[in-house]
């Protein structure tokens, strides 16, 4: 394995916790009624504000399509299973509606340079109506029209053809993230989504003849049914198939709060120590055909613009994962999701009838959220700095936030002790330092430096490996 990657099987499993993914700081479960539509307006206005002491900040956004045809029995996203296509024609009233809403609260000078879609399915939609986003996007915000902007799209192979992706292309895609999972027979008719292999190699075939600055594809370990030489397979199939970047979630069977997962037969579920032997498969296999270990599940091509950032020290977290944009506002448009604007967030209300209810009432449909606290805002760069970059320098946070590093957080160090007795972890003088042994562990230490764990708290998460 390579310096900047180590795998110590009893390590990973002691530091093996439930833990939060750091996608936000506070995270999700600290978000309150309290704050509604009007806290997150003047968070817009502030936003706009600080634009103008130099360039206007650029804007991201997030679309959410909660439409699937079929149900994945392993998914716990907030997802509506439906063959009755005309209720995403009525869906995308209200979104296009909510753009108006949304894109009235941003200066105009701001650019629009990120846009992801997901679900849900994105392409659900038809190419006319994905069209329909597009244009409204373009008709109500600044777009960056150039292809150096980062426009993303999560991609079900069972829900495309080839020539739709080249339209994707067409319409200001450069991203394209598709979900693949196993493409074992057995796990996929065990989790209920069977594709063949053939179709995700056409896919992506068509992906690289149409340009894609980057394709991804997304893998599952832990599921029903997987063996080591199952998974081995799998993963042998995608390094052939040489995509940019390649993502390997640990699945998180909860079906006590998860009702699709109790369709999975708990007879079919591997044992917790084969979690993480297809864990130390995975590093095995993708570091050793050249991939890059960027950090969490994800993993890149040497050459690829996460990898480049990693080095260099401008990689981003947010709640798509990681990105290579400078840290943007994020407009979240679509029942569930989850804005970023300023020192705040902001979460649309989950139904599909409370959403349409508050924008029929021209309400922005943010139902809670949360403003950051000074001691948010620190904690917050202290985490980001460590997930994306792997060490925290004390110097820029002292004397950006007017602190000693030592002093103030003297009780994460001193929690951290055992960390550092176990090789996860450097501390020096100027600067916290994750090592290679601890790289599968960042969400351990990053908890360290969490002011609203507790006991209850923590156990709301899924285990961090």
């Amino acid at each position: 394995m390579p310096e900047s990657m180590s795998f110590n099987r009893a390590l990973v499993e002691k530091y093996d916790r439930p833990g939060p993914r750091y996608t936000s700081y506070p995270t999700a479960p600290q978000f309150h009624g309290a704050f509604a539509a009007d806290d997150y307006r003047a968070a817009a206005q502030r936003s706009n504000h600080r634009g103008t002491e130099s360039a206007a900040k650029p804007l991201s956004v997030y679309i959410h399509i909660p439409f699937c045809k079929s149900l994945c029995y392993y998914c716990a996203c907030n997802k509506i299973i439906t063959q009755k296509t005309h209720r995403a024609v009525e869906y995308l009233d209200y979104l296009k509606r909510e753009i108006a809403m949304q894109a009235e609260l941003f200066d105009g000078t701001r650019k629009l340079t990120q846009l992801h879609l997901g679900g849900g399915t994105p392409t659900y939609l038809t190419s006319e109506q994905l069209g329909e986003v597009m244009d409204s996007l373009r008709e109500h915000f600044n777009l960056d029209e150039s292809d150096d902007h980062e426009f993303s799209i999560e991609v079900d192979p069972r829900t495309i053809s080839r020539e739709r992706i080249a339209e994707l292309r067409a319409q200001g895609f450069n991203r394209l993230s598709f979900g693949v999972q196993d493409f074992d027979e057995q796990v996929q008719q065990a989790v209920n989504r069977v594709q063949s292999e053939q179709q995700v190699f056409d896919l992506v075939a068509a992906a690289r003849a149409a340009k894609f600055k980057s394709v991804s594809v997304d893998l599952i370990y832990g599921l029903p049914l997987q063996t080591v030489a199952s998974f081995d397979t799998t993963l042998g199939k995608i390094i052939a198939l040489r995509p940019d970047r390649i993502a390997a979630y640990s699945y998180a069977h909860l079906p006590e709060r998860v009702r699709a997962q109790r369709l999975i037969r708990r007879e079919d579920m591997p044992p917790p120590e084969r979690k993480l032997e297809l864990l130390e498969l995975t590093i095995q296999r993708l570091t050793a055909a050249g991939y890059v270990y960027i950090g969490m599940d994800h993993f890149a091509l040497p050459d690829d613009e996460l990898t480049v950032a990693r080095s260099n020290g401008t990689l981003q977290r947010n709640f798509q994962g990681y990105s290579t944009h400078a840290d943007c506002d994020l407009i979240a448009l679509g029942v569930s999701s989850i804005s970023k604007v300023g020192d705040t967030y902001g979460q649309n209300v989950k139904e599909l009838s409370q959403y349409y209810a508050r924008i029929n009432e021209g309400l922005l449909p943010v139902h809670k959220g949360y403003r950051l606290t000074d001691d948010d805002r620190l904690r917050r760069e202290v985490i980001s700095a460590l997930m994306c970059h792997g060490r925290v320098d004390y110097a820029p946070l002292e004397e950006r936030h007017g602190i000693r590093f030592g002093e103030y957080f003297e009780g994460a160090l001193r929690q951290l002790q055992e960390q550092v007795g176990d090789g996860l972890i450097e501390l020096h003088d100027d600067a916290l330092v994750l090592l290679p042994q601890g790289q599968l562990m960042m969400r351990s230490v990053a908890m360290a430096f969490d002011a609203y764990l507790g006991g209850a708290q923590q156990e709301r998460f899924s285990r961090t490996i």
